[in-house]
């Protein structure tokens, strides 16, 4: 028998493995999270769904208490449902969490900075810093900027942290 033959089963039961630890994920940040909506006593519905390998769960609720100013309430629900899940699986998550549809939101304006950017860079071949962002908002940076070719570097320390594009470096 062909090694291949006996991995291709294995490959299949590990990624059936991964996208069962990946849902258990959400519903345990989901539980988390619907307890502190009841202690809160704030009305909403919480769905979960499986996306790019990672669990999210969406929160529908119409109250901005919970992103607060500058999506930081949002953060440390994310920070507080990965610390529910660390604490019941044993292992670190990659879970993301959104409310209302911010998340959705600040991805299409972060976006269109980054394309803004890039055409400056693209144009005036210099290098151009962007304001400070957090990991999620850097991530969505990075990937605009190697789709359109370029470079880019995250620099400084937490909370100034910033994403560089650079021009594309030549052969």
């Amino acid at each position: 028998m062909s090694d291949e033959a006996t991995t291709a089963p294995a490959e299949t039961s590990t990624k059936k493995n991964d996208l069962d630890t990946i849902e258990q994920e959400g519903e345990i940040a989901a539980d988390y999270l619907e307890e502190l909506l009841d202690i809160a006593d704030i009305d909403g519905d919480i769905d979960t769904y499986v996306e790019a390998g990672r669990a999210h769960v969406a929160i529908h609720a119409n109250d901005d208490q919970l992103v607060g100013a500058d999506g930081e309430v949002l953060e440390a629900l994310q920070d507080l449902s990965r610390l529910a899940i660390l604490t019941k699986t044993g292992h670190r998550s990659r879970i993301m969490i959104d409310v209302a549809g911010h998340r959705e939101k600040r991805r299409q304006e972060i976006q269109e900075l980054a394309q803004a950017a890039v055409a400056d860079v693209q144009n005036s071949g210099e290098a151009t810093p962007l304001p400070a962002m957090n990991p999620f908002e850097r991530k969505i940076v990075h990937d605009v900027v190697a789709k359109a070719g370029l470079m880019s570097e995250s620099e400084g320390e937490e909370p100034k942290r910033h994403v560089i594009i650079k021009p594309a470096v030549e052969d």
